[in-house]
């Protein structure tokens, strides 16, 4: 890894708070599954999070919706992201594809459009093995930019083990990983056993854990929800003040746990309506959720603001 392409947490980095940034639509009936893209909300949310303490959005991730976007949608969201936070923040686009060859496109058009930083699942749809995933990163960090591979074994079937990190990490411009497979003890292991790579935690309802193991970054999805709280948490583990951090992220955990779940875009997107944003709904194949999930976000969320509330008072 060259000295060009370390980064260091926080602003300018692939550390810090990244919001993997939730995706609102409009109504239309010309539009794919009738929701249009509202690409003047999506700008003004990018740069709330921003202006309230998160280090930057991650924009055409799984909770973008990227694999529901059309071609010139995914390119769009991405401009929007970055023109949003014009150089305040850190921008890392999803540049997930089925090939190597599909994600070196969506790279170098990131790439070209003033992105960051860009975060890669291994081929999705695919079962690749050591090799294919090894030649599939290979050709992502060939465009140049500092790149964070995705480790979500569940979704992509595909396990970003710790020895096969360590491989991934001499390939040039592989910074960080997100990591997504729940097991906090990875952390030690991925710092053991590929020292030069920053362990960014994927999930929310361990972030905490985490960081306190040793993680740089969070890749985050409730911080849609919570931005100024969440930057807070961050704050808080990263400097030693380990029982503040604790009383905040207690009583947010239950609402954290849907991060983790099948329907997490929808209810992260339910979650910020409870606060007075917009979430709306999603594309397919993403349904609406059931009155039972939607009574227990209800319940989960308002454990968390009135947890919130009583911090402010």
């Amino acid at each position: 890894m060259s000295d060009t392409t370390q980064q260091f947490s926080g602003r300018g980095g692939l550390g810090g708070v990244i919001v993997a940034t939730a995706l609102p639509y409009y109504e239309s009936a010309s539009a794919p599954a009738g929701l249009a893209v509202d690409y003047d909300r999506y700008a003004e949310h990018c740069k709330w999070l921003v202006d309230n303490g998160c280090h930057g959005v991650g924009p055409n991730g799984s909770l973008g919706e990227y694999s529901s976007l059309t071609d010139e949608e995914r390119r769009a969201v991405a401009r929007t992201a970055i023109e949003a936070v014009d150089g305040s923040g850190t921008v890392v686009v999803g540049v997930h594809g089925a090939g190597a060859h599909q994600a070196r496109h969506w790279a170098e058009i990131a790439a070209e459009d003033g992105a960051d930083g860009l975060l890669c699942l291994p081929p999705t749809m695919y079962r690749a093995n050591r090799d294919e995933v090894l030649a599939h990163y290979e050709a992502v960090a060939s465009v140049g930019l500092p790149v964070m591979v995705y480790n979500n074994p569940v979704d992509t079937k595909v396990d970003l083990t710790p020895g096969l990190l360590a491989e991934i990490a001499q390939i040039d411009n592989i910074v960080a990983v997100k990591e997504f497979s729940g097991d906090v003890r990875r952390v030690l292991e991925i710092k053991e056993r590929a020292p030069g790579l920053q362990v960014i935690s994927g999930a929310d309802d361990v972030v905490l854990e985490s960081l306190l193991m040793g993680a740089t970054g969070w890749f985050a999805g409730f911080p849609n929800v919570f931005p100024a709280e969440s930057a807070l948490l961050f704050e808080l583990a990263t400097t030693g003040k380990l029982e503040e951090a604790r009383a905040l992220y207690e009583p947010l955990v239950p609402a954290f746990r849907w991060d983790s779940r099948t329907e997490f875009v929808q209810a992260i997107k339910l979650g910020m309506e409870h606060v007075g944003r917009f979430g709306g709904a999603c594309r397919p194949p993403r349904g609406p959720l059931s009155p039972a999930q939607r009574e227990q976000i209800g319940t989960d969320m308002a454990r968390a603001v009135a947890a919130l509330g009583k911090r402010s008072a």
